[in-house]
């Protein structure tokens, strides 16, 4: 059993000496396995020495708890075992116990080798066990004390081991703001050395608050570090503990919300399904851009693949493993865009999140953000897009802290921005900020060598997500598909291929039966007969005349312009008619000096 007393000899032995100087006799006390552990007199040497043969008496106290008083030592019925009984040259021995709680942890014993001594300690005998009892006391206290040392020690010992095997970084601090205690994945996030120990370090909280986490700017040897976590007092205060840092570096608190909020997927430049001249330019295009930091805009019709296009520039430039953050500002009410971009601090506004929120620019910071539809967003944004673009800083909602990015903007639209511009619409500023690097993606109608195959590509990939067998598709059905115009694009076809899959019957083969009722009513159209094709400007176009394309080109431009309307909604329609892309339409205008 571990000795309480021996952990304290030293402060054991003082309290023997003072017994023995006050009453004026040898003092030896013991611990709970009966060993000596101070001693004066006669004792003095003989500390550490084992008593279990001798001490019979100490026992007894240690076994009941109770003091003893041996008036006649050698003929007392409890030194009958005592092989010192007929040979003992004490007088008289007082035994008092030492108690911890409901513990006995020693006893202290006064023995008197003379009768003045013994005369002496009985006539005051009441006062010297009330000494006694004082000095038990003393002892236990100090005991206790030196017991809660240890459990602190172990505790403490034990929160390191915790602390240093935590994935998070803790720093603890004395009242000094020194480092007293640093983990590993503190050092790692700071790249600190544990030489760093004692140095005092500098703690500010900002004010900024993002997902029930404080923001502290932390500075140490100059340079500064923006963390995201909790500061905890010790109360009470352990050791020279003061106050405990549990932290995250605020890009590892923004790659766990991306993790959560971004679904991974990515798309390569072969997930782009072409041959198509344009889109084989298409590519060689997205691998020259890939590795700038520039800009880029990509324009093209609703269902064209435009993000497709973007997670491929993302994936195939040196930011591929950092975020790709995408937001449709066409999607979110114009109240909420703000926050969505820039994030916002606790309290910001009424109805906010009481942790605040981390905005999209924030999250996609060494990476890229795709703002789709950005010709959607209002005009007070565009402001502040453009302020962004240029200072590459932003801003959270309720905060006046500038925040610091790197972050490659690629935007897309399927409107036609320039007279956007003329409208007050869109801010011309803006506009050429952002079509640094122009992408057009053509219609499907304009590359119908690639249906084909992205038919193919479709009927794999559903009659596999079906469990359907599908032996392939018939001419004619292919036929179809080549000759309907898709105004919806590659996402029209992809539904309608879907649709088939789920028609086909147990032939397993995609029949024109198989097609929508849209397609089919299509195809079901009266075609004119072939004498005289249409009347353009009341002008004939006769069946076996010959015209320049471009002539033919400026006269259905015309004539759908004449139909529709000069206005912007006008002109969408007229290029759907003609069954050309918006951004086409309004080059031809340009192009040919057309106008109302």
């Amino acid at each position: 059993m571990k000795s309480v007393l021996k952990d304290i000899q030293d402060t054991v032995i003082t309290y023997a000496k003072i017994i023995s100087h006050i009453i004026k006799v040898d003092v030896e006390i013991v611990d709970a396995n009966l060993y000596r552990i101070a001693g004066t007199g006669v004792f003095e040497s003989k500390i550490n020495e084992d008593m279990s043969c001798e001490g019979f008496v100490y026992k007894t106290v240690l076994e009941t708890g109770e003091p003893q008083l041996i008036e006649e030592p050698g003929n007392h019925p409890l030194c009958a075992a005592c092989p010192k009984r007929q040979s003992c040259e004490e007088k008289l021995e007082l035994c008092t116990p030492i108690k911890l709680n409901n513990e006995i942890i020693g006893v202290i014993g006064l023995i008197c080798f003379d009768n003045e001594q013994k005369d002496h300690l009985l006539r005051e005998l009441d006062v010297y066990r009330e000494f006694l009892d004082q000095i038990a006391g003393f002892i236990s206290i100090k005991a206790y004390e030196n017991k809660e040392n240890e459990r602190t020690s172990m505790l403490m010992k034990l929160l390191n081991v915790v602390i240093d095997n935590m994935g998070k970084g803790v720093l603890i601090l004395d009242k000094d703001d020194r480092i007293v205690h640093i983990n590993g994945s503190a050092l790692k996030q700071l790249f600190l050395t544990r030489d760093c120990l004692q140095k005092k370090i500098n703690i500010e909280a900002t004010g900024d608050n993002i997902l029930g986490l404080d923001e502290f700017k932390v500075t140490l040897n100059e340079k500064v570090f923006y963390l995201m976590g909790d500061m905890l007092p010790v109360i009470p205060r352990v050791a020279e503990y003061a106050k405990i840092l549990i932290f995250n570096e605020m890009k590892e608190v923004k790659s766990k919300i991306y993790d959560l909020t971004n679904i991974a997927n990515e798309i390569r430049l072969d997930h782009i399904l072409g041959e198509a001249e344009v889109m084989r330019q298409l590519k060689r295009k997205i691998l020259k851009i890939a590795e700038s930091k520039s800009t880029v805009l990509i324009t093209g019709e609703s269902g064209t693949g435009k993000e497709l296009v973007a997670r491929a520039i993302y994936t195939e430039s040196v930011r591929h493993s950092q975020p790709f953050v995408a937001i449709n500002c066409g999607a979110i009410p114009d109240t909420l865009l703000e926050s969505e971009l820039f994030g916002y601090v606790k309290g910001a506004f009424t109805g906010a999140d009481p942790r605040g929120k981390i905005g999209k620019f924030e999250l996609a910071n060494k990476g890229v953000i795709f703002l789709d539809e950005v010709g959607d967003m209002p005009l007070y944004l565009q402001v502040k897009l453009l302020r962004v673009l240029q200072e590459r800083k932003i801003t959270r909602i309720g905060s006046n802290q500038q925040i610091d990015i790197d972050v490659r903007v690629i935007a897309a639209t399927n409107k036609n921005l320039v007279p956007m511009i003329a409208e007050n619409k869109f801010r011309e500023d803006l506009y050429y900020r952002l079509n640094v690097i122009p992408l057009e993606i053509p219609p499907l109608r304009e590359r119908k060598e690639d249906i084909r195959l992205i038919a193919m590509h479709l009927i794999e990939k559903y009659s596999r997500l079906f469990d359907k067998k599908v032996f392939g598709i018939d001419e004619d059905a292919i036929r179809e598909l080549i000759d309907y115009p898709w105004p919806g694009n590659v996402r029209e076809l992809e539904n309608t291929i879907e649709f088939m899959i789920n028609m086909v019957d147990d032939m397993g083969s995609l029949t024109k039966e198989t097609l929508p009722n849209n397609i089919q009513d299509y195809i079901a159209k009266d075609i004119p007969p072939n004498p005289v094709e249409r009347n353009y400007d009341n002008c004939l176009i006769e069946a076996d005349s010959i015209r320049p394309i471009k002539e033919m080109e400026r006269m259905l431009i015309q004539k759908a312009l004449q139909i529709n309307g000069d206005t912007t909604e006008g002109k969408q329609l007229a290029a759907k008619q003609l069954g050309i892309g918006i951004a086409t339409l309004y080059r031809r205008i340009e192009e040919y000096q057309l106008s109302k």
